[in-house]
């Protein structure tokens, strides 16, 4: 197979989270002379395989086979790859089985490479993320195995394939608010304590304030409002209690402290509880490191383009891999059609995906 035909087979293999749709068993049986470890957690799929040729630095290219559900009003199957004016249709032909294809393929057809190079895949990545990539990090690192370097292929490209790398990613600290009042007739205001109307009056210098200026790499933190519950549904009771709900994309700078700070600045001597969550902690990896540098180069000789260096976006599971102090990055295709109907990617990026990747493990250390 070549990195197309393999790519459409991906599609073709219907792997909603956690299901993998049969395809970590294929690459083991397509990688024949790689070493296979499942790390398989409940219904969730892991697989790390990994072929050592040489001594040297321990190269891995990590991903996802799982995708989100396709949804209705497609104008093809999401689960057949249809191929129409140079792109290919189908559920996670973006995010991310392009990826997946061209790093698979890449290091297959790998004929030398002076240390280790592996694959890390899971079926866990779209849904909690709990039993994927962090057990089988957990594993490596309990037997010695962690790798040197990662490249987790995300999409990542903005306008065109080439223009952008993640050296890094925010992290996510959600917010439920409870402001406690005293319900009440709404003749008699005076009698109750509205917490609408506690909330209104300083509403407008949290919503939206940045928490801190961000850097050269990092926007700055948003405080972002996503939900404001209060009341009975009735035009004569104020309420109780009104409830909100926030998320914080923090940078380095901005940590659940200064949330907390945050809140209690514009609540202060109100009646309030606070409880924060945190799914993902910020990182960024040195641009001065090898996988940094060497991915730029490999793109830049596939594309002559130059990639920008970004931290935009949501989260990846690049955030576990960071965690266990190894340099990643991410680099993949455009991100227009990601978790959409009608999702799709060009032929001409996934066959530049995998060149990028074979070009990478060529000059690794040269």
């Amino acid at each position: 197979m070549n990195t197309i035909e393999l790519f459409k087979y991906f599609i073709n293999s219907k792997s909603e989270t956690p299901d993998d749709g049969g395809i970590l068993t294929f690459i083991e049986d397509y990688l024949s002379d790689f070493t296979a470890i499942r790390v398989d957690v409940e219904d969730v799929k892991n697989l790390f395989i990994y072929k050592k040729f040489g001594e040297g630095e321990h190269l891995c290219f990590a991903g996802h086979v799982d995708v989100v559900p396709a949804g209705k009003n497609w104008d093809t199957n999401p689960y057949e790859a249809i191929e129409k004016d140079g792109f290919i249709y189908g559920r996670g032909a973006q995010d991310m089985k392009s990826g997946v294809a061209a790093f698979t393929q890449a290091v297959k057809e790998a004929k030398e490479f002076r240390g280790t190079l592996s694959l890390l895949l899971t079926s866990d990545e779209e849904g909690e993320a709990t039993n994927g990539t962090i057990k089988v990090l957990e594993y490596l690192k309990e037997h010695n195995m962690l790798p040197d370097a990662c490249v987790v292929a995300e999409p990542t490209c903005e306008k065109t394939f080439g223009d952008t790398i993640k050296v890094g990613r925010r992290g996510s600290i959600n917010g439920y608010l409870t402001l406690k009042g005293k319900q009440g007739h709404a003749a008699y205001p005076e009698k109750a304590i509205n917490p609408i109307h506690q909330i209104s009056k300083v509403l407008g210098d949290m919503a939206g304030i940045d928490l801190d200026s961000g850097d050269e790499f990092f926007a700055p933190s948003k405080f972002v409002v996503t939900d404001i519950r209060s009341g009975m549904q009735v035009t004569n009771v104020t309420p109780n209690e009104l409830q909100m709900m926030f998320n914080v994309r923090n940078n380095t700078k901005t940590t659940q402290k200064e949330v907390r700070e945050f809140v209690e600045k514009h609540l202060h001597g109100l009646d309030y509880e606070l409880r924060l969550t945190q799914g993902s902690y910020p990182f960024k990896t040195d641009t001065n490191t090898k996988v940094v540098k060497k991915i730029d180069t490999a793109i830049e000789f596939v594309t002559d383009v130059r990639p920008e260096h970004s931290t935009a976006g949501g989260t990846s599971d690049a955030r576990f891999i960071a965690a266990f102090g190894i340099a990643v990055i991410e680099f993949g295709v455009k991100n227009d059609t990601i978790h959409s109907v009608n999702e799709r990617t060009s032929k001409a990026e996934v066959q530049g995906l995998y060149n990028v990747f074979a070009r990478l493990i060529a000059i690794w250390d040269k």
